[in-house]
């Protein structure tokens, strides 16, 4: 059986996107910042018929519980086969890049960026046990230059996240550079945007989390041909998929 590890798991398209990975036979690990709340939605989704789902303490900004949780699952598993870096929080509003500070961008960062970077150095030797590993970073199109600077894109003129965006495009980088030192393995690295989704990151606003979490896990699911080295987002792109950096 196959096994994944979904940060920031215990609500909103985390949450679902773990539900889908189970009912696609994987064995889920959930990761949560409160275990308690974490293992108390587990028991829900094993009352309504899912199946091998465990939630584990984690904080992506806690080194001591990211090694914890990759102790669990060297344990319990032996490896580990997809890595789905979810975890992220948006950071206080409005964002300027005229006005906010530094503290406000290091806040986000923690998260979005060096939780990111931390969690998957960490499980690299669980993953590198697996014969299809795959790592999906959860991004958005607010995060791809490209769009940003674009006056044509229709989010050109919409709220602007300057910290949010900064934070994730940072960790577009990062993905880029993963997929080329990964590039001659069977590792398939990516970064998806689940699009605008009724959360409450968005208050509830957007689409439904059942489509942003089938998103998510067509990534997880990909075989040897499928791409690597991408950023897609199908809500702006809804032909291929792939979005410019």
């Amino acid at each position: 059986m196959k096994s994944v590890l979904i940060t920031g798991a215990n609500r909103g398209i985390g949450l679902e996107t773990a539900k889908q990975l189970s009912q696609k036979g994987f064995f889920v690990y959930l990761g949560c910042r409160d275990i308690d709340k974490g293992a108390a939605i587990v028991q829900q989704l094993l009352h309504a018929g899912y199946e091998n789902l465990k939630a584990i303490a984690l904080d992506v900004t806690s080194p001591a519980t990211i090694q914890a949780a990759k102790n669990t699952i060297e344990r319990e598993q032996g490896k580990l086969d997809v890595l789905i870096n979810n975890a992220g929080i948006s950071g206080a509003l409005p964002q300027s890049a005229l006005e906010s500070g530094t503290d406000q961008y290091k806040a986000v960062f923690d998260v979005n960026l060096y939780g990111v970077i931390n969690t998957t150095q960490a499980l690299m030797g669980l993953l590198q046990k697996s014969t299809q590993p795959r790592i999906v970073n959860v991004s958005t199109s607010v995060g791809s230059l490209s769009l940003q600077s674009d006056p044509a894109w229709r989010a050109y003129d919409y709220a602007k996240y300057a910290v949010y965006g900064a934070s994730k495009a940072a960790m577009n980088m990062f993905t880029v550079h993963l997929a080329y030192e990964l590039r001659n393995t069977a590792f398939k690295v990516n970064a998806v945007c689940p699009g605008y989704t009724a959360t409450d990151f968005t208050n509830q606003a957007g689409g439904a989390v059942e489509v942003a979490g089938s998103r998510i896990a067509r990534y997880a699911l990909i075989d040897e041909n499928g791409p690597t080295g991408k950023f897609f987002s199908e809500e702006s792109n809804p032909e291929t998929g792939e979005i410019a950096w």
